[in-house]
């Protein structure tokens, strides 16, 4: 019991390891290497690229009609500070290293830029957890 009148929970620890689920914490922190073959590699590159430039193109869309309506020093400032933060985001998401572009596979899915379907060829486990994680 707390001094406060208010009972709290003791969790044991087994031994050797704490559990989660009944999976040992040693064994969740240890990451899991994602082997990557050749033809799997250049499949994920052409799919990122394209995802990219659907991104690109979506947004020169977006800045034209930003643009036509710029009609005093504010709205151009306005701009100004949309251009700044696309750039941003597009500059962190669009990050091809393979040891977590299965996050931004699912990302891409999740948002329209890619479907499903462009990364196959990806062995079914990437792509399971890409479908997976495009879920959240």
């Amino acid at each position: 019991m707390r001094r406060d009148g208010r009972a709290f929970l003791i969790r044991a620890i087994t031994w050797p390891y704490p559990t989660i689920a009944g999976i040992p914490l040693q064994t969740m922190a240890q990451p899991t290497v994602i082997v990557w073959t050749a033809q799997e590699q250049e499949i994920a590159r052409e799919a990122f690229e394209r995802a990219q430039g659907r991104a690109v193109s979506e947004l020169i869309r977006k800045v034209q009609g930003h643009a036509s309506g710029v009609g005093s020093v504010e709205a151009l400032w306005q701009l100004h500070d949309f251009l700044s933060t696309q750039r941003h985001d597009m500059e962190g998401r669009f990050d091809f290293r393979l040891e977590g572009i299965l996050f931004v596979f699912a990302s891409f899915v999740k948002d329209g830029l890619l479907a499903v379907e462009e990364l196959d060829g990806l062995e079914g486990e990437k792509l399971a957890k890409i479908k997976a994680m495009a879920l959240f």
